[in-house]
């Protein structure tokens, strides 16, 4: 199964294993080669490689759909 999304900056990444805090969801504040990422639990931001995150991440929420459900 090819799971290729689009990453744009605001949408929110849920990645195979979680953060110290227990969360698995990460905003995410920056797109290239490298992403950076907020934990949506502690606020921790951590920069990683694009690989990283397109091999571990299970789910994507667009940013336009977190503000229509608010």
């Amino acid at each position: 199964m090819d799971k290729r999304w689009t990453y744009e900056v605001g949408d929110v990444v849920k990645l195979k294993k979680p953060h110290p805090c227990g969360s698995h969801e990460w905003e995410i504040l920056r797109v290239g080669a490298d992403f950076r990422l907020k934990c949506m639990g502690c606020g921790h931001q951590v920069m990683t490689e694009r690989k990283m995150v397109e091999k571990n991440a299970r789910a994507l929420t667009k940013k336009n759909s977190r503000e229509t459900e608010g």
